[in-house]
């Protein structure tokens, strides 16, 4: 599939109506995500036949990226009902086979690794500090590991740097929309 078709079926998506500022729901638009899943499926094969878990899921972008990309199964999972429920009717729309869990990703108890590649836009941690670096702590111990690993040890790099457009949905917001600059991590589980 070519980015700007892969843009076009995301920018097709239904978003949060009612956001929840204490989850720090903020949808990742088609732009930004269009060009994370691409560029993890043609730069380093992460998507492709793979088994992709889609960490705090929200309306379902990220995961469905991944299915429009091939990957052979994907699991979103949010905290959130409302979220599950538009993420669910998301890909019904687009005929897209992914199965949604309402979960608090802390208490995942999964046994073995399951999942070749987690995606994640992760809350800022504005409103719970923190926030980010437990998504981050918790996708990597379960992601697939084909030997025994330190789950300390990952290589992390930056891939670039990408403007995330933050559009007016809460009160406090002054103004209709703010880029805010973010950076696509890519990390990788070392061997050893």
């Amino acid at each position: 599939m070519k980015l700007k078709q892969l843009e076009s079926y995301l920018g097709s998506l239904e978003q949060f109506v009612n956001p929840k500022i204490e989850l720090e729901q903020y949808p990742t638009g088609p732009h930004i995500a269009s060009r994370l899943l691409y560029t993890a499926d043609n730069s380093f094969g992460d998507v492709n036949d793979k088994v992709v878990a889609d960490f705090g899921c929200g309306c379902g972008t990220l995961g469905l990226a991944a299915a429009l990309l091939g990957a052979k199964h994907v699991i979103g999972i949010d905290i959130d009902a409302e979220s599950i429920d538009i993420a669910s009717s998301n890909a019904d729309e687009l005929e897209l086979d992914v199965d949604f869990i309402q979960c608090d990703i802390r208490h995942l108890r999964w046994r073995g690794g399951i999942v070749d590649t987690v995606v994640l836009n992760p809350p800022f941690g504005t409103r719970k500090k923190g926030a980010d670096m437990e998504f981050l702590s918790t996708a990597l111990k379960h992601v697939k590991r084909t030997s025994l690993r330190d789950y300390n040890a990952v290589s992390a790099e930056v891939l670039c740097e990408l403007r995330f457009d933050v559009p007016q949905l809460y009160k406090f917001h002054k103004k209709k929309e703010v880029d805010v600059a973010v950076d696509l991590w890519r990390f990788v589980p070392k061997t050893s």
